[in-house]
């Protein structure tokens, strides 16, 4: 069992439009899929709850005749995290201490107290933070269930001052995940109910007899879901549509290639149209890590999954120079980007686009999937040149505060009235005139 990893090499003269071909990726416009979260939200937004209901039954096939049934009571959620097994409860608590412990450092650190300075007249200028008031969090469910991603959505929500979190979370045939559950009860997470897709987006942004309208829309789903959080932005926030989990890895030659290997297949295996993209200088070291790739892959539960992935979006990429890795990274803008090298923070230096860095050859992307504590929420698909991962800020809002002395207003009267001329508003201008002595 092998598999083929296109090779791509900085000094071929067609190398930019060979990796950005690798790179490319369009999230599928289905106009069908579109079309139907069209159709759900505009059910929900007229019917309500009983159009909840009618989809629950329809694509979860759940029997409830009311939607208060769909609500799982913090007593059920306490009894899940009991009766979990020691090591679970254990690990998923200690990973939530990690997660709350950066998010309370994060809140200190990029100005989440506000400020107010005073100028020499007297006029008093600022900034005001305040938290969301509710937000609702998006957790896939029914194939695979992810206890990690209520940690890494709630936990921040709760650590800027939310007022309230509403959880959403599919349950298929009414099958409820233990770890899930209790991940929320630990995360602090306020109501959770059992209804997912479309109409769970639909439900939050607009609010139904028993659901509560909130102001933000958190957290991955399928393409339904990302349909109609599109839709629904406007009327609520959203923290991103997310594409494809991809990683990059900048790779001197001296970790253990067998590590390497198994790095990309951490990606590769969340599903075919995942990205793993491995950039190295040394030539027999790319080979060393082809050899590790087919030699691993047998044993992989999800191979399949991994030999298309890494087939059809992989790719390894010799270059001059570790210098050179790094300007090839800025480019691709990576959601996880490792730097497996003796001296990683030199390289780190030099990198200005990326979702979350993970240095040195011990700092597998895995763990800041479950427990190190920065947020596993990461921007996608070259996005990572403008956004930043899922944090604190995103729960909270600011506003300006301008609190103008008389003295201030003589001096800002004069100077507001004379540009508001020059616009042709009058208004504006008396507005500022009538203030001044």
């Amino acid at each position: 069992m092998s598999v083929v990893i296109r090779q791509l090499d900085t000094t071929d003269s067609d190398f930019h439009h060979k990796l950005m071909a690798v790179l490319a990726f369009e999230a599928s416009e289905d106009e069908a899929i579109d079309r139907v979260a069209a159709t759900i939200i505009a059910d929900v937004r007229e019917r309500g709850d009983a159009a909840l209901l009618d989809y629950s039954t329809k694509f979860d096939r759940l029997s409830a005749t009311n939607i208060q049934a769909l609500e799982i009571p913090r007593a059920e959620r306490q009894a899940a995290l009991a009766s979990l097994p020691e090591a679970h409860r254990y690990a998923l608590q200690h990973a939530a201490d990690r997660v709350r412990m950066y998010h309370e450092r994060q809140k200190k650190e990029c100005g989440s107290d506000g400020f107010l300075f005073t100028e020499a007249d007297g006029t008093v200028l600022g900034q005001k933070v305040t938290a969301l008031d509710k937000v609702g969090i998006y957790v896939p469910g029914g194939k695979a269930a992810y206890p990690s991603s209520v940690l890494m959505n709630a936990i921040p929500a709760k650590v800027a001052g939310v007022g309230e979190i509403i959880m959403v979370v599919p349950t298929p045939d009414g099958i409820k995940n233990q770890l899930v559950l209790a991940a929320a009860e630990i995360a602090g997470v306020d109501r959770v109910f059992t209804i997912g897709g479309a109409q769970a987006v639909a439900a939050l942004a607009y609010g139904t007899a028993t659901i509560p309208q909130v102001d933000k829309i958190v957290g991955p789903g399928n393409a339904y879901v990302a349909a109609a959080k599109r839709r629904v932005f406007g009327v609520v926030g959203i923290d991103m549509i997310a594409g494809p989990s991809e990683i990059l890895i900048l790779a001197d030659g001296s970790t253990d290639p067998d590590w390497v290997a198994m790095d990309l297949f951490s990606q590769a295996e969340h599903d075919e149209l995942a990205q793993s993209i491995l950039v190295c200088p040394d030539e027999d070291y790319l080979s060393r890590v082809q050899l590790s790739v087919n030699t691993l892959l047998a044993d992989m539960p999800r191979r399949d999954v991994i030999r298309v992935s890494l087939t059809n979006r992989g790719a390894f990429v010799k270059v001059r120079d570790m210098n050179e890795a790094c300007d090839i990274a800025n480019t691709i803008a990576a959601e996880h980007l490792e730097i497996s090298a003796e001296q990683p923070q030199q390289w780190a230096d030099k990198i200005r686009h990326a979702g979350a860095m993970f240095l040195g050859k011990f700092s597998s992307e895995s763990l800041g999937d479950y427990c190190a504590g920065p947020n596993h929420v990461l921007p996608t698909s070259r996005t990572a040149r403008f956004s930043s991962p899922l944090g604190v800020y995103d729960f909270q809002k600011r506003s300006s505060i301008i609190h103008v002395s008389q003295a201030g207003a003589q001096t800002l009267g004069a100077i507001a009235a004379e540009l508001a001329y020059g616009e042709g508003l009058q208004a504006h201008a008396r507005s500022a005139e009538l203030r001044l002595k």
